[in-house]
């Protein structure tokens, strides 16, 4: 399988401008009004009228790039445009048509349809179902219809409102704008604090802090296998035979929690830091800035002369770096896990790595592309079984399983719609967790609420390698067996 080109990473760079909800907004409202008033761009005064009015409207793009409004905190979105209509009494009836046809053109043909199609092979069909998991969608991308509808219809409306007062040489009722936006600065300041209180709990203080430094290995090496969005109770309903022999013969954590926000470049940082996006940087699948701010287990593993490869597609470069061996994501996405699991053997037997990381794609592709609630999304997770069966086999029969930890899990799960994950609704936050190895309790469940921060530093203790400087999980102790001879 080939790795991902540059072409491919900065392409995903660029696609992530209109998949991620915060900035699709400011996109989507400049493309669809210079698309609507084409007719201005003809003469310097109307570009100028145009950008002027634009201007206006910059705080409350501001404003909604700070707060998401998600999940109930969405239907909450409607109260300001219904405000703006009473007071303001302007609308363009054609303006905001046009805008709502263009965002399910682009969501349910360009995105659902024809991005796909090309990408991942899926049917030119699949706008018959796309449309519905649009409407249902309730994570952080642009396909969250009921997030991003209101937000650019008022934005529209309201830059409609200045353009028509610039063209017909009127004076702005700025005093009036002003107070309107200071109105929806409160109600959303509002509403986040008293409302938005699903996230997280984190942990406050360093591991270093509450467990004491590993001096010695208890593993070889540790492999660690990410299903990419594999939904906990579907993975449950799943036919997954081996991945049920190693719950029962390993220890599995049934209340693993992922973090806010749930995106795949956002949890992969937290689960090999160990700590948060506020702390790593990465707070988003669309990276502004290259690079986690503090220590992965790559560089823990550094310190004791130790190697470690995490195997995944282009955008986890951005936080990872050099660390990160790519695959392309553009394939039949039949095709994808079997070419990864491939990838990974050639890695295993030509570098060798002390700690080896896997992303699986396929399960989180399918949830995507045609809904988690469907068969489709069950045969994915049935086929990663049957991979990562295959991928243990070849390391047994390769000598590279005799003290080796294996964990299985997720790094989100997905909701309802387009396999939404993002803000957290329902089969996002708790994920599959699985160990399994020769130091690992067997057959036991820990049902305490765990997060996947706890990931890095549990690496670190069963490969005798410092903890990450900013790690704050707790090690997995329920799980290992010499802790519990000490």
């Amino acid at each position: 399988m080939k790795s991902a080109s540059k072409f491919e990473k900065v392409a995903a760079r660029c696609w992530n401008l209109l998949n991620e909800g915060k900035p699709f907004t400011p996109i989507f409202v400049f493309g669809t009004f210079v698309l609507f008033h084409a007719a201005v761009l003809g003469s310097v005064e109307g570009i100028l009228d145009l950008l002027g009015a634009f201007l206006y409207v910059i705080p409350l793009l501001i404003l909604f790039f700070i707060y998401d409004f998600p999940l109930l905190l969405r239907n909450y979105l409607w109260i300001p445009f219904v405000v703006f209509l009473i007071v303001f009494k302007e609308v363009n009836i054609g303006l905001l048509l046009f805008s709502a046809a263009l965002y399910f053109f682009f969501t349910v043909f360009f995105w659902g349809t024809l991005y796909y199609h090309l990408r991942i092979g899926t049917s030119w069909l699949n706008f018959t179902r796309f449309w519905k998991l649009v409407l249902k969608n309730s994570d952080s991308t642009s396909g969250n219809a009921q997030e991003q509808l209101p937000k650019f219809l008022l934005v529209l409306s309201i830059w409609e409102m200045v353009f028509k007062t610039h063209r017909a040489g009127q004076e702005i009722e700025l005093l009036s704008l002003v107070l309107f936006y200071v109105f929806i600065l409160v109600f959303a300041y509002i509403l986040h604090r008293n409302l938005f209180d699903w996230r997280p709990k984190i942990y406050n203080s360093y591991t270093k802090n509450n467990f004491p430094q590993p001096n010695e290995a208890l593993s070889n090496k540790v492999v660690v296998i990410v299903v990419d969005g594999m939904r906990k109770e579907r993975f449950y309903e799943a036919e997954t035979p081996f991945m049920d022999s190693l719950k029962q013969n390993g220890t599995e954590y049934t209340n693993m929690e992922t973090v806010y926000p749930a995106r795949t470049v956002v949890c992969f940082s937290s689960m090999f830091t160990g700590t948060y996006p506020f702390e790593h940087g990465m707070t988003s699948n669309m990276v502004w800035k290259l690079g986690i701010k503090v220590e992965s287990i790559f560089d823990s593993l550094r310190k004791v002369g130790k190697k470690g490869r995490l195997l995944g597609i282009a955008h986890l470069v951005d936080s990872m770096g050099s660390d990160v061996e790519t695959v392309t994501a553009v394939m039949h996405n039949d095709k994808a896990d079997p070419n990864i699991m491939q990838r990974a053997k050639k890695i295993m037997k030509e570098q060798d790595p002390d700690l080896f990381i896997v992303q699986m794609i396929a399960t989180d592709q399918t949830g995507h592309s045609r809904g988690v609630l469907y068969d489709e999304y069950l045969q994915k997770i049935h086929e990663a079984d049957v991979l990562i069966e295959d991928f243990i086999s070849w390391l047994e029969k390769e000598g590279k399983m005799e003290n080796t930890t294996l964990f299985i899990c997720a790094d989100h799960g997905q909701a309802d719609g387009i396999g939404g994950h993002g803000h957290l609704d329902e089969g996002e936050r708790f994920v599959p967790f699985i160990v399994h190895g020769p130091n690992i309790e067997k057959g036991k469940k820990v049902e305490e609420k765990h997060s996947l921060v706890s990931l890095a530093p549990t690496l670190s203790y069963l490969l005798g390698a410092p903890f990450p400087s900013h790690s704050r999980g707790k090690v997995l102790l329920d799980a290992i067996i010499k802790k519990k001879e000490d």
